[in-house]
């Protein structure tokens, strides 16, 4: 009797449980285009404000000689290497969907 219960259970419920869940998480993995959209504006604010921030520190640091700023790097190049990384990701991204 323990078969007619183990032998379905094994062959039929055990795959579509695997089957369920892989479903869930291919579709719980998918970005939207209005998730796309909210994460340049993002990306757009944050280079804004990260530009901001290197203004007034350099403000700052010329009005104050004992300011050190714990953000600022002494080679821009160096400081903004992980931005312009980001910036040809979105450029190759841009190109793809064009």
């Amino acid at each position: 009797m323990e078969e007619i219960i183990i032998i379905p259970a094994i062959f039929i419920g055990l795959p579509w449980l695997i089957l369920h869940y892989v479903t869930k998480w291919k579709t719980a993995a998918t970005i939207t285009s209005d998730d796309e959209v909210l994460l340049e504006e993002m990306y757009q604010l944050a280079k804004r404000l990260d530009e901001r921030m290197d203004t007034v520190e350099r403000l700052v640091a010329h009005d104050h000689v004992d300011f050190k700023p714990a953000r600022l790097v002494q080679d821009p190049e160096e400081d903004n290497l992980k931005l312009a990384e980001l910036e040809k990701l979105v450029a190759e991204k841009r190109g793809a969907n064009s």
